[in-house]
């Protein structure tokens, strides 16, 4: 029953964002749909629609410092459509899955470049000063760091469900070294919203994966 609320609410968010476009409804349904199984794939567990609509409802919260709040909340459906763990171009697939969709939708073009440099600047979670949009999409994005420790606790599980490739030696490593970047950063988050209420949670989450992960290092 929660999956189909949760596609009933996105599905009505969709339509929102299309509805200015004057996009044929026949094709916005049939894209969604194309949304729906990309993000419902069985190897994903935290990248799939919930995040999704988490990622939309922040950006709502956000959009006071948009410049193109549509071109965000377009950026935020496709950032994570082509998610593949062992692959090192994701982003840059999912900004052509959204060039292409979006194309066939009779998008205007302004809008669609907007949207594919927004998804690529999550590759690296970094924005310059004057992008306020690619600022939005990132903490929306990242909201999760700041997340209660119950959620925290259940996003880092499904974050390991997606690499359960790897192994658990590997994986501790790996995401250490993610998770240390970020702490090293002047800030984790850009709009004042965030970085006054956010930041702090976030930093703090953080460092106890990096304890948690530290204490469950083993050697092979």
């Amino acid at each position: 029953m929660f999956t189909e609320n949760l596609t009933r609410i996105l599905f009505s968010n969709w339509q929102r964002t299309l509805q200015p476009f004057g996009v044929d409804e026949v094709a916005a349904d049939k894209a969604f749909n194309q949304l729906v199984t990309a993000y419902s794939s069985s190897d994903r567990h935290y990248h799939t629609l919930k995040h999704i609509h988490h990622v939309l409802n922040m950006i709502e919260i956000l959009q006071g410092y948009t410049n193109n709040l549509t071109a965000v909340q377009f950026a935020a459906w496709f950032h994570d459509v082509v998610y593949d763990t062992q692959a090192k171009d994701n982003e840059q697939k999912s900004a052509d899955y959204a060039l292409e969709l979006l194309s066939s939708l009779g998008i205007s073009e302004d809008t669609i470049a907007t949207v594919t440099n927004l998804i690529l600047n999550t590759k690296e979670h970094q924005a310059a000063v004057d992008d306020f949009d690619s600022q939005v999409l990132l903490d929306a994005d990242l909201a999760i760091f700041a997340a209660s420790p119950v959620d925290y606790t259940e996003y880092v599980y499904a974050i390991r469900k997606e690499y359960d490739w790897v192994s658990k030696a590997e994986y501790i490593v790996g995401r250490r070294q993610v998770l240390e970047r970020f702490l090293k950063r002047s800030h984790i988050y850009f709009t004042p919203l965030m970085l006054e209420f956010a930041e702090p949670f976030a930093r703090s989450n953080i460092q106890e994966e990096i304890k948690y992960l530290a204490s469950e290092y083993v050697f092979d």
